[in-house]
C-alpha cells in the first residue's frame, strides 16, 4: 500500500502539466491549429507516460486502468504529433475520444482506490470532468477552434487542480483501519 504514497509526485506532475497547458491555451486563444496540435500532443504524451509509469508502480488493483489511461494518452499524443496538419474537426474528435476514454479509466481507478484511501472522489471528479468535456466536444463539433481552445484550456486547468489536490492527499496516504 505504500507504493501509492510513494508515487504521489506522478499525479502532481500530471496536474501541473495540465494547469500549465490550460493556462497557455487561455492566454493565447488565437494560436494556430498547428501550435494547438503540438501543445495537445505534448501534453497527452507527458500525461500518458506518467500514467503508464504510475501504473507499473501500483498494485494489481489499480494498475490496469492506469496503464490503459497511459497507453491512450501516449497514442493520442503520437497521433497529434505525427500528423500535425490534421483538420480542426479531426483534432476535435481525437481530443474528445481521448478525454472520454481517459476519464472513464480514471473514474474506474478512483472507484478502486476508494477501498484504499479517503477522498478518492478527487480522482473521480477529474475523470468525470474529462468525460463531460469529451461528450460536449462530440455534441457541438462546429463550435470552432477558438471555442475548442477555451474549452481545452478550462478543462486542463480544472483537471490539473483535481490531480494536484489528489497528489497532495496521496502524499499523506495512511491506510484505512481494517483494510488488508
Amino acid at each position: 500500500m505504500g507504493e501509492i504514497s510513494q508515487s504521489w509526485w506522478l499525479l502532481l506532475v500530471r496536474g501541473l502539466a495540465a494547469v500549465i497547458f490550460g493556462v497557455l491555451a487561455l492566454i493565447w486563444p488565437g494560436i494556430t491549429l498547428l501550435v494547438l496540435v503540438i501543445f495537445f500532443g505534448a501534453y497527452a504524451l507527458v500525461s500518458g507516460l506518467f500514467a503508464l509509469f504510475a501504473g507499473f508502480r501500483h498494485g494489481a488493483r489499480s494498475r490496469a486502468w492506469l496503464i490503459v489511461s497511459g497507453v491512450i494518452g501516449i497514442l493520442a499524443g503520437i497521433v497529434a504529433l505525427v500528423w500535425p496538419g490534421i483538420t480542426s474537426l479531426a483534432l476535435l474528435y481525437v481530443v474528445a475520444f481521448w478525454a472520454i476514454f481517459t476519464g472513464v479509466s480514471e473514474i474506474v481507478a478512483g472507484i478502486h482506490l476508494r477501498k484504499l484511501i479517503d477522498n478518492e472522489w478527487m480522482f473521480i471528479v477529474g475523470g468525470a470532468l474529462s468525460v463531460i468535456f469529451g461528450v460536449l466536444l462530440l455534441i457541438w463539433p462546429g463550435a470552432g477552434m477558438l471555442s475548442l481552445v477555451w474549452l481545452i484550456g478550462a478543462f486542463a486547468v480544472l483537471y490539473g487542480i483535481a490531480m494536484i489536490a489528489l497528489s497532495l492527499r496521496v502524499k499523506n496516504f495512511t491506510p484505512r483501519a481494517g483494510v488488508p
